[in-house]
């Protein structure tokens, strides 16, 4: 198949299902892995397309709804989130933001856990409300709709008053030497109040959300104390983050 077709290919099946895989590519396509991954940097290049770990997506910064991301990978958040509880203990503060990954910690948090956490986002919270012994403190402001959180100084304001065990962040990009980066800049400085309230600060992240950037800067990488995604700690996807000292999960 010549580049052109191939390019075409590629377009063609991002506008059906909004994101590629590297690996299926070759196998549909019959060529190399690292044939595709030149192919999707030039049309990352051009702007066609956005390039992410292990494939594409839509150019469009934020191509998913709300409602299909709680299903987009699902079975890697829960990995995650399995992970991600073994680092909460009753008596903790934390401030926990949105993201369909934080969502999945809400519904999956131990019936026995007693502890007090702020949020930003309104399905958080609604899903912690059913929860027996986690007492909700709900930031509220201007409301993002397209990540269903608040935003604004009153959300700001309300946890650079909090001295948090923990800060869980929904992530959209984490990369060693971009750090954390959000695409919506107002969600960004939400974020950013929660880094600086936080004793440890928690990234829960599936893979493909490695190594990727957006356009606005949350936190340089050596803010991060512990990254949890659905790889093997020991992965060597991972090694560049283990090298820095995070702590990797």
């Amino acid at each position: 198949m010549l580049k052109e077709e191939r390019l075409n290919f590629i377009l063609n099946s991002l506008r059906v299902d909004q994101k590629v895989l590297t690996s299926e590519l070759s196998e549909q396509l019959d060529v190399s892995e690292d044939t595709i991954r030149r192919d999707l940097k030039e049309l990352s290049d051009i702007g066609k397309i956005k390039k992410v770990h292990g494939g594409a997506v839509t150019h469009s910064l934020n191509p998913f709804s709300y409602r299909e991301r709680k299903i987009f990978k699902l079975e890697e958040k829960i990995t995650i989130v399995e992970k991600a509880i073994s680092l909460i203990h009753n008596g903790q503060v934390i401030i926990m933001d949105g993201g369909t990954t934080n969502l999945e910690l809400a519904r999956r948090l131990p019936e026995d856990l007693k502890a007090t956490i702020f949020t930003n986002s309104l399905p958080v919270a609604e899903q912690l409300a059913e929860h027996p012994g986690v007492d909700i403190i709900f930031a509220g402001g201007k409301l993002l709709k397209s990540a269903l959180a608040t935003i604004g100084l009153e959300v700001i304001q309300s946890f650079s008053e909090i001295r948090a065990d923990l800060g869980i962040l929904g992530t959209r990009s984490v990369d060693t030497e971009g750090g954390i980066t959000e695409i919506d800049w107002e969600e960004a400085k939400v974020k950013r109040a929660i880094v600086s309230a936080s004793q440890h600060l928690i990234s829960l992240a599936i893979s493909e959300k490695l190594d990727t950037l957006q356009p606005y800067k949350v936190a340089d990488i050596n803010h991060l104390q512990t990254l949890v995604t659905e790889l093997k700690p020991d992965s060597q996807e991972l090694i560049t983050y283990r090298e820095l000292g995070i702590n990797i999960i």
